[in-house]
């Protein structure tokens, strides 16, 4: 058995799982602000309907 050889393997996996994590958070926080972005783009274009009754019920299915 090669120790040291191992105990790099195994460092090197373990930075890659943090990597992974910390790319996965960025992009989470990224489709939560987007997410936020476009609910207050919505709000905003209701507040300038001419009439506030239509439109402000959709149904969307993902």
């Amino acid at each position: 058995m090669n120790i040291p050889e191992l105990s790099t393997t195994l460092a090197n996996m373990n930075l890659q799982n943090q990597v992974g994590v910390a790319v996965l958070s960025k992009a989470l926080d990224s489709t939560e602000q987007s997410g936020t972005s476009l609910i207050n783009m919505m709000d905003r274009s209701m507040e300038l309907s001419v009439n506030p009754n239509i439109g402000s019920n959709f149904d969307m299915y993902v």
